[in-house]
């Protein structure tokens, strides 16, 4: 059964032509206008060779273009790969080659480092930006029908970050992406035409993909565009734009609870703010639902799950520090290594299976046999299913801290250091010791115009967790790594520095 992703923006600009779809500043696009670039964008990507299978990059920030450019290849029938605009010529390199794409499409303010990568490996390269991609399309008649694709056909290869080496392409069909669309518009953000959408995620990743674009999409709400991530750029676009969702994730929060503006800002039009990505701190959800007066739902996923996967849901039980419950159509579960389910209160890792599920990863028959047994998808995060229903998120599986054969999950060690009055963001890590095997490392950045020293962050910590689980060593910087999406890098912080504390 023919099931094209792009059907929903077709459908949509059918209904609603003139409503706005997407707004950056003072520009907006409408869903005709949109669905009308993208069926050009087809005739543009036929001329250059693109037939339905292949795949093309996609390198663009967070820019009605964007959008243009990624239903155009979906109504093409090609397979979108996205790549982080800000990557260099080496990585770029990598999504290329691994997917064997038959084309990249690049934002000309950074399609240098792209244009290397492409021909480096001998991948044609379109450069494109506001005015000349307006030019090249007025050049091609629209193709109007979306290409007929299968249910089970690969739509969007979305790399993983690579934590445990060269970046994997996870493969996610029509179907995944059209049902958990269908789901998280419908169940989660319970989004109308009348909504407006914050879309400062990077669209190159899955959560403001599928979350923002795509959720707007369906509904027929409008997105919203920041390109980059200011938080007093975004309490003022919440005002102007009158936002009613907000999709962020933790550092986001954090950064626009310590702004200066936050408590002067009308925010009154919000209506649901959710979280992903990584954990919530508790102390960051009650202060940003005290001053922003909205309810924020942190959820759970993965690339590899389309990627909504659990959520506090709107209507259900809602208790922060979780993720909630399985959405429509999926089952989760807690195993052990061998695959075996574990009973509520214990932790283990955290197993998915439903309609979510990718398809595998792109030409890794073992790594994709290694993760998905026996239709369970086997996450690498380690949680725990409480009485109730709800799901608690400890770690990451390869990040869990063993010191002196006792296991330190880094996430309950951040909750404390986060209700500290003085730490705005806060990362643990293990750090290698001659005798424990790990010692415990925190690194914190201060909130504007605070002061406290290492010590007393230590003591903080010690006076609320086990002896064996406290930081002996206490870091302070200007600020911790992020990826693109500002979810804090644990895996890029480093102690070499010559000003790192010492705590014993």
């Amino acid at each position: 059964m023919p099931e094209n992703l792009a059907t929903l923006l077709t459908a949509q600009a059918q209904r609603a032509p003139e409503r706005i779809a997407l707004r950056l500043g003072a520009e907006s696009l409408g869903y005709g206008a949109l669905a009308d670039a993208s069926a050009r964008m087809v005739a543009v990507l036929r001329a250059r060779g693109v037939r339905p299978g292949d795949r093309v990059g996609l390198m663009a920030p967070n820019v009605p273009a964007f959008a243009v450019l990624y239903f155009g290849i979906l109504r093409a029938g090609a397979v979108v790969v996205p790549v982080n605009p800000l990557l260099k010529a080496r990585e770029i390199h990598h999504y290329l080659t691994d997917s064997d794409a038959a084309l990249l499409l690049a934002w000309e303010e950074y399609a240098a480092e792209g244009q290397a990568a492409a021909e480096a490996c001998g991948t044609p390269c379109l450069a494109v930006g506001r005015e000349s991609l307006s030019d090249l399309l007025a050049e091609y008649a629209p193709v109007s029908e979306p290409a007929d694709r299968a249910a089970r056909d690969t739509a969007v290869i979305l790399y993983t970050s690579g934590t445990t080496g060269t970046p994997k392409g996870a493969e996610l069909t029509h179907r995944n992406l059209v049902r958990n669309t269908e789901v998280s518009a419908r169940t989660l953000l319970q989004l109308t035409e009348d909504d407006v959408v914050f879309g400062g995620l990077p669209l190159f990743h899955s959560f403001g993909q599928v979350v923002g674009l795509m959720c707007a999409v369906a509904a027929g709400a409008c997105l919203t565009l920041l390109p980059r991530f200011d938080p007093a750029d975004v309490l003022a676009m919440l005002e102007r734009d009158r936002v009613s969702v907000f999709l962020g994730v933790p550092t986001m929060y954090a950064a626009l609870l310590a702004h200066p503006a936050a408590r002067t800002t009308d925010t009154s039009s919000l209506r649901l703010c959710v979280s992903g990505g990584a954990a919530l701190p508790v102390e960051v959800l009650h202060g940003f639902e005290a001053v922003f007066g909205c309810t924020v739902l942190e959820g759970y996923g993965l690339s590899e799950t389309s990627p909504v996967a659990s959520f506090n849901h709107p209507q259900g039980p809602r208790r922060p520090g979780t993720i909630g419950t399985p959405i429509e159509g999926i089952r989760m579960r807690i195993q052990d290594d061998r695959g075996r389910p574990l009973p509520d209160g214990e932790p283990g890792e955290i197993a998915i299976r439903g309609h979510n599920i990718m398809k595998g990863y792109w030409r890794r028959p073992e790594a994709t046999a290694e993760t998905i047994v026996n239709g369970w998808l086997r996450t690498g995060d380690i949680g725990v299913r409480d009485p109730d229903g709800l799901f608690r998120v400890a770690d990451r599986k390869k990040e869990l801290i063993i010191r002196g054969g006792f296991n330190v999950y880094p996430r309950e060690i951040e909750e404390v250091l986060y209700q500290h009055p003085a730490v705005t963001e806060a990362a643990v890590i293990g750090v290698p010791h001659p005798t424990h095997g790990e010692e415990i490392a925190a690194v914190v950045a201060l909130k504007p115009g605070a002061a406290v020293m290492p010590d007393e962050l230590r003591d903080f910590v010690r006076a609320q967790v086990a002896p064996y689980k406290y930081p002996r060593i206490v870091r302070i910087a200007a600020a911790l790594p992020k990826g693109p999406t500002g979810k804090i890098l644990r895996r890029a912080i480093t102690l070499t520095d010559p000003t790192a504390e010492r705590s014993g």
